[in-house]
């Protein structure tokens, strides 16, 4: 575990080198900061940084300050600016993941258009790796798995600066991964719904229509009755799904984790190891989305 003000002033050094327009404040009733950006003068973006000194100082938070500070997260959403809860575990495990999320929320990251793309299935090492690369969560055992594939020829639209093997023939810029289907009967018909369980674009890049591209191609071939996903509420409302037809259904409770702060590691109850290091933490929950295609 770092102090706190090696991991807030990690985060502000990083926000300066971006040139970003930012403000920190201190939160009066939690104690943490609150970084306030702004483009053109108008806040887009509010960070809250978590930083487990003072989260230890507080004895960790009640679930009325828990539902209160998701409420909160709701009034400044409702306002069109985004809001993210950044942990510092994930910003020493996953920095250059979080920087990329965070360029992508602020309109900086490399924009691909999707329709240059193809879409085709990929085996499970390949999904696999892109998703420990570019995913905060990570893979996680899927059935059936997409990917967008930039072809070489189309190379061009990458920026100048942009870092890749230019002897490559094609490079993978999302992936969408599947579960297994639940069948059953409705209406004397066959019914069939899939989880989508992780979508990722490439680090630093946003394929415009991208994951509308890679849902279509599941559509296509697997003819799901629905399909249903999850929004990590520490980092969106599930906007993105709205905006493709998926309608809200209900939200789940945090999660609680044991989190090892020397190794930056999450636990969940029934797989955390016996050790008095743990300390005891919990997300800001997830809601739950469904898109009906049949």
């Amino acid at each position: 575990m770092n102090s706190k003000s090696t991991f807030t002033g990690e985060v502000f050094d990083w926000l300066s080198s971006m040139h970003f327009d930012w403000e920190a404040k201190t939160t009066v009733k939690d104690s943490f900061e609150l970084i306030e950006v702004r483009k053109n003068e108008k806040t887009v973006l509010v960070l809250k940084l978590i930083d487990l000194e003072t989260w230890q100082n507080n004895g960790n938070l009640n679930e009325s300050e828990i539902a209160d500070f998701i409420i909160n997260q709701s009034e400044i959403r409702s306002k069109g600016i985004s809001i993210v809860t950044l942990w510092e575990d994930i910003w020493y495990a996953k920095r250059g993941i979080v920087q990329s999320r965070l360029n992508a929320i602020l309109g900086i990251s490399q924009r691909i258009p999707g329709r240059v793309t193809q879409a085709r299935k990929l085996d499970k090492p390949t999904a696999n790796d892109f998703l420990d690369k570019n995913h905060l969560q990570g893979s996680v055992s899927s059935k059936i798995r997409y990917g967008l594939f930039l072809p070489k020829r189309y190379f061009r639209v990458l920026n100048a600066d942009f870092q890749i093997d230019t002897g490559i023939e094609e490079l993978l810029v999302a992936v969408a991964t599947f579960s297994h289907p639940r069948t059953f009967e409705r209406e004397g018909k066959l019914y069939r719904s899939y989880e989508l369980i992780r979508f990722s674009n490439l680090r630093n890049t946003t394929v415009v229509g991208g994951f509308d591209k890679l849902l279509r191609a599941f559509t296509e071939e697997y003819k799901p009755g629905d399909i249903m996903t999850y929004a990590d509420l520490e980092w969106s409302d599930g906007t993105s799904y709205r905006r493709l037809g998926f309608e809200e259904i209900s939200d789940k409770d945090p999660v609680h984790f044991w989190l090892d702060p020397t190794l930056n590691v999450r636990y969940s109850e029934n797989r955390k190891p016996e050790s008095d290091k743990l300390i005891e933490i919990y997300n800001a929950g997830s809601r739950k989305f469904v898109k009906t295609i049949h």
